[in-house]
């Protein structure tokens, strides 16, 4: 039997976890005519929510679904190729007239798009041949108001636009969306305090535009039984000590209890319950697996940054590094130094920040660093 906690990827409903509430809110939302804010911190189950929305049987039967991670992207030509390649990737398999369509219409990507030798179309296009991203994402937009059924557009790390050098960027998208009537999107984003100032802020384009959920930690409750009935499916046990344990390590986020999960998964012994013990090997195991990664990150730091992130992760999760009793315990230079640092640690993803208080948002880097 395969190891029921999946740490990437969408695998059915057997192997996801509750959400039966947001799920069906975010159905809710999408059928009756809304677009919606996603937000939680990374790695709570954002991306795993939406795939288990759109395999719901009323979106599945009744509209195309598309999901578009733009985490990495630079650029609205990034921005235009990953929209482009995720909807001609949806309708390959819709039927050669669903595809065709797309094609016809999307002009100035068609040069990009061969057939292969079963007729399938296959994205040639690289990055740089997106020479006019305004031209492509006008008739991808073309595209979805003239799709033979709705779609739902998933915009994964929708934040990512704001870092993009060109301008107007979230105006000329707003724009596209308040004219595509035959389009509902999904803005999922990781990093709050920017996500809620898109949304929320009467001077930003996308200003009162979408309905929000806010993603918070499954319930303990619910983790639990889901954990307990795949181990006894597998023929193993779980001490219901151990999952609370383990639940208040990572404060419910949901990747980080799925990875430890699955290590314990694969640990597991017949007629050997595993318990707290168990999850701390588990825990060291994730945690030293990255520890090349952890060293690299370390060592491409400044003296300043290296020195407040050891000190955040002695700390604790909730604290004002700026305040002068964190900088005279962890001998730090100034507060505007670490005002400077901690802005370089956000920038590089690796600190996040909520109502003034700031934290490491990886908690294998956070566990490690307290090994040090």
């Amino acid at each position: 039997m395969k190891n029921p906690f999946l740490t990437y990827g969408y695998h059915g409903p057997e192997y996801f976890c509750d959400r039966a509430e947001e799920t069906k809110r975010l159905t809710s939302l999408l059928v009756n005519g809304n677009h919606v804010a996603l937000m939680s911190p990374r790695r709570m189950g954002k991306t795993g929510l939406i795939y288990h929305c759109f395999a719901q049987q009323e979106l599945q039967e009744n509209y195309y679904l598309f999901i578009v991670d733009i985490y990495a992207t630079k650029s609205l030509a990034e921005l235009t190729y990953q929209l482009g390649r995720s909807i001609l990737s949806v309708l390959k398999s819709k039927g050669r007239k669903n595809w065709e369509r797309f094609i016809q219409i999307a002009g100035s990507l068609r040069t990009g798009i061969t057939l292969d030798a079963l007729g399938q179309p296959s994205w040639n296009l690289e990055i740089g041949d997106i020479q006019t991203p305004n031209i492509s994402l006008d008739e991808i937009f073309q595209y979805l108001r003239a799709a033979d059924k709705p779609c739902i557009v998933a915009i994964d790390e929708f934040q990512s636009i704001t870092d993009y050098p060109e301008q107007n960027v979230e105006a000329l998208l707003r724009t596209y969306i308040q004219k595509c009537n035959n389009a509902w999107f999904i803005f999922s984003g990781s990093k709050r305090h920017m996500m809620g100032e898109m949304f929320s802020s009467p001077a930003r384009p996308f200003y009162q535009s979408a309905s929000t959920i806010s993603l918070k930690p499954i319930s303990l409750d619910a983790y639990s039984d889901f954990i307990t009935s795949h181990f006894e499916n597998g023929g193993f046990k779980i001490e219901k000590e151990a999952i609370r344990y383990m639940y208040e390590k990572f404060e419910g986020t949901t990747w980080y209890i799925q990875k430890i999960c699955n290590e314990l998964y694969a640990m597991a012994e017949k007629n050997q319950p595993c318990g707290i013990k168990e999850v701390d090997i588990a825990i060291n195991y994730a945690v030293e697996e990255k520890d090349d990664t952890y060293q690299d990150l370390m060592a491409r730091l400044s003296v300043n940054q290296k020195t407040l992130l050891i000190a955040l992760a002695r700390s604790g999760r909730d604290i004002k590094p700026t305040s002068g009793d964190f900088i005279k315990k962890y001998h730090l230079s100034s507060a505007s130094s670490v005002q400077r640092s901690l802005a370089a640690l956000q920038e590089k993803d690796i600190v996040t920040s909520s109502a003034g208080k700031y934290y490491i948002y990886d908690y294998f880097l956070y566990y490690w660093l307290n090994k040090r």
